[in-house]
């Protein structure tokens, strides 16, 4: 059945408004650059940078037209990259990404991040094809100082190519999860995890093994 002409041209127009949007917001934020062939639905997120913040999205990088429920958060200093390919799934939950000052958030390409929030002080790196699932949060600080004798403590947390993080997952500071591993819901992940390897529970524990999720989808 063919769309008829009329939604063909409302679409286009939604579409160029949200272009112009999105050099308005480049034009605002010197550090934010957005390739054009990322989706024009990123006009609908909530972009806030300090001077020297850099933030880079790339090609293909989709989500949905949903006001305020992309949220980028950059420091001074900062530095955010979204790689090719990557869906910002915001249907469920929002999707927010925030960087302390002189923190990195790197994104690989083909990511899924569904729902979820990443914070970091220091370094968080996520590999190609990673997945994030709703709810889920990776934080690389302890986000306060205990008391004068105990200071917070920051560490980057990296996760590997094809990683996925299921729904309600907590990834603490200096964790690393490897490859193609695999973290069950509600876990709460304080120690590293192997790479092809599923890991589960409340600290997360080593469960048994998956083979190679580089054909998932």
């Amino acid at each position: 059945m063919s769309i008829p002409v009329s939604v063909v041209l409302r679409l286009k127009a939604i579409q160029a408004w949200d272009r112009w949007r999105l050099r308005g917001q480049q034009a605002r934020h010197p550090g934010l650059r957005i390739h054009p062939d990322a989706s024009s639905n990123l006009a609908s997120a909530y972009f806030a940078l300090e001077p020297g913040a850099e933030l880079r999205i790339g090609a293909g990088v989709v989500t949905e037209r949903r006001a305020g429920a992309l949220r980028f958060l950059l420091s001074r200093g900062a530095r955010v990259e979204v790689g090719e390919g990557t869906w910002l799934r915001t249907e469920v939950q929002p999707v927010l990404l925030v960087a302390g000052p002189g923190a990195e958030i790197r994104i690989g390409p083909e990511g899924f991040l569904n729902g979820c929030h990443l914070s970091a002080k220091s370094t968080l790196t996520l590999g190609r094809r990673a997945w994030v699932g709703f709810g889920s949060r990776l934080i690389d600080a302890d986000q306060h100082d205990l008391d004068a004798e105990h200071p917070e403590r920051v560490a980057p947390i990296e996760v590997g190519d094809c990683a996925w993080i299921a729904g309600d997952v907590s990834v603490m500071r200096g964790v690393r999860i490897g490859e193609h591993a695999v973290v069950g819901a509600r876990s709460l992940v304080t120690a590293d995890v192997p790479p092809h390897s599923v890991a589960f529970g409340q600290p997360a524990r080593v469960r048994g093994e998956v083979g190679d999720r580089s054909r998932t989808r």
